[in-house]
Order: C-alpha cells, then structure tokens, then sequence
C-alpha cells in the first residue's frame, strides 16, 4: 500500500512537472529578455528565475522546505533590485515562490493569513520604492510597480490556498484508502482464522470423543473399535482436504453434512438428537448457518452435560437448544462471538441465551425473508 501511495504521488509529480515547469520557463525566459536591457540586469534576472524554478521543482517533490527560505531570499531581492533598476517584471520569481510558501506556514490559520498578508506587504513595499527614484511617478508607474504585483501575489496566494487544500484531501484519500486495505487484510485474517478453527478444532475435539469411546470398547467390541479408527482416519483426510481448499480460498461449509455430522457425533456421545426442517435453507445463509452449528455442537460436547438436543432448520435460520446447562452465568464463548460479527457483517443475527438449565443458539438471517416475501 505504501507502494501504491508512493505510486500517486509520484505521477502527480510528473503530472505538476509537466503542465508548471515548462510554462513558468518559457514566460520567465521571455521576461528577462524583455527587461534585461543590460548584461547585468539580465543575470540578476536570470538568477531569480532559476531560483525560482528550482523552488517549484522542489515543491512538486515535496521538498521544498529544503530550499524554501534561500529561493524566496533570491526572488525577494531580485524584485528590490527591479524597483530600483527599473525592471518591473522582476516580481515574477516572488508572486510564484512567495504563495507558495504561504500555506506551509505551520500553526492556526491566522499564522497563515498574517504570512500572506506580510507578503503582499513586502511586495507593495518593494514596488513602491521605484516611486522613490522614478524620475517621474505617474499612474502607469504606480500600476506596474505597485497595483499589479500586489494584486498578483495575492490572488495566486488564494489559489494557492486552494491547491494545497486539493493536495490535502489527496492525501487523506490516500491514507483513508491505505486504512480500508489495512482494515480488509485484519478482517481476511481474522476470517481466515475463524475458518481454521472450525475445520481443525472441531475435528479435533471428535477425534478425541472417539478416542475415548474407542478406548472404553477396547476388551468389549474390538470390530465397533475398528470402526471408530476408521471413521477417524477417514476424519483427518477430509480435515486436510478441508484445510488445503481453505489455504486456497476453495472451501465451503456444507450445511446438510453438518447436520448429519452433528447427529452423528451426538448420538456417539449418547446425546438424543432430533432435527426439524420447517423449510429449505437459503443458499445465501447455508454456510454460515452451518459454521453455527459446527461451533455449537462442539461447545455442547465440551461445556454441557447435555442429554437431548433439538435442531431447528428454516429457510433462513437454525436454531440449537440443549439441556444440561450449568447453572453458572453464560460462559465466554469465543467462537460465537467471532461468528455474531461475521453474521452481522452479512445481515444477520445471533442469538444466545441460557435458561433453566437449557441453552439456545439461533442465527437468523431476516432480510432473506423479507426479500423472499417480496
């Protein structure tokens, strides 16, 4: 992202190169030719304009500050020198520099506005020592050397004003965008996480549920022990699937299967399971509604004492209550909380309440029903 900021601000850069530069060149060069009536008067000329140039490239850059304080010395002597010297296009070099500088006036906006209003002052002032050498003042000297330079600088200061505000929402574009992009990797990795431990930690927590079954029918039913280690390995092989399509952005939750897996791994545990389908699901809700479930059948192995359990399916919501819940306040529950986020980022709701020893998880998704009734 840093790149990409990088990026934008070095194709303004060409961007301002390419349409100041050139013209502010050819116009100064034509200047010093005009009013450089002496060899001496067209080097004092000269150097204002290559300061001048020097500090415009300089501010496309971003560096200006570098160099700001000798350019605008230069170009502030050489329009004293023009007053005096009788060259009155000499104010050229400061009514560029000099709004340039202005909006970078540290501080409140009152610092700012006495630096504009100090320039205009020591342009006017400048100007207006030629009234004090001309041999004769009349109104069109009065005009070149103190109306139109004074005018000048201050209206490109206030477009200076407005190019420096264009380049400060820019460049809060910039670092909104560089947050957002911040923000979208945070959120991947948190869903990405969120996934992994649904695949690995419910797989898991099952292996071990079996393992113990397994262990307990060891001397009893050595043919259902087999069986148990089968369904395992048959487990960990579609686990590593499931975790590779992850890595890959393939994987998708099933919800079917996971009713069915539930059933299954609550009736190994000798858990009464009954399911109700008041609906098909939605597709839009399947997965999610599925990752509920998967996160819930694993908290109801691993924190209740659960002897039934009923699963409720519409067409966008699921609904999980279990018995054996402990007395004790509504425990911390990491997973679902991840889960509320992720429903909500999609437009739904979770639901988890905790009553009389029972315990509810429902998801629903209501904008699925009210688009449907539409």
């Amino acid at each position: 992202m840093h790149t990409q900021v990088g990026g934008t601000h070095q194709r303004l850069r060409r961007i301002n190169l390419a349409s100041m530069i050139p013209p502010l060149a050819v116009v100064g060069v034509l200047l010093v030719v005009i009013d450089g009536r002496t060899w001496w008067k067209a080097v004092v000329l000269s150097v204002g304009l290559i300061a001048t140039l020097v500090g415009v490239e300089r501010w496309t850059a971003g560096d200006f500050r570098r160099v700001m304080i000798p350019c605008l010395a230069v170009t502030a002597g050489v329009w004293l020198f023009g007053a005096l010297a009788d060259c009155p296009t000499a104010f050229y070099g400061i009514t560029v520099l000099g709004p340039t500088t202005v909006p970078l006036v540290s501080g409140r906006p009152r610092r700012r506005l006495a630096a504009g209003l100090l320039l205009a002052a020591y342009v006017a002032a400048a100007g207006a020592t030629r009234l004090l050498v001309a041999p004769h003042v009349g109104p069109g000297v009065v005009l070149q050397y103190l109306v139109i330079p004074t005018v000048v600088v201050v209206v490109v200061t206030g477009l200076m004003f407005a190019s420096q505000r264009i380049y400060d929402l820019i460049a809060e574009l910039e670092q909104s965008r560089e947050r957002e992009a911040e923000l979208a990797v945070v959120r991947e990795r948190m869903r990405f996480a969120s996934d992994l431990h649904d695949i690995q930690g419910h797989t898991l927590h099952v292996v071990k549920l079996k393992i113990a079954l397994a262990e307990k029918l060891l001397d009893s039913d050595p043919e259902r022990v087999r069986q148990e280690l089968l369904e395992m390995h048959t487990l960990v092989g579609d686990t590593i699937a499931q975790t590779k399509e992850l890595a890959y952005a393939q994987w998708r939750l099933n919800l079917s299967s996971e009713v069915e897996n539930a059933k299954n791994l609550f009736e190994a545990a000798g858990i009464q399971v009954r399911v109700e389908r008041e609906g098909e699901v939605d597709t839009r809700a399947s997965e999610l509604l599925g990752q509920v479930l998967r996160e819930t059948t694993t908290n109801i192995l691993r924190h209740a004492q659960a002897s039934s359990v009923q699963i409720t399916l519409a067409r966008s919501s699921i609904a999980i209550a279990n018995d054996g819940a402990p007395d004790t306040p509504l425990p911390e529950l990491g997973g679902l909380s991840i889960l509320g986020q992720r429903l909500a980022d999609n437009g739904g709701e979770l639901t988890v309440e905790q009553k009389d020893g029972r315990f509810l998880t429902a998801a629903a998704f209501p904008r699925f029903v009210s688009g449907s009734a539409s």
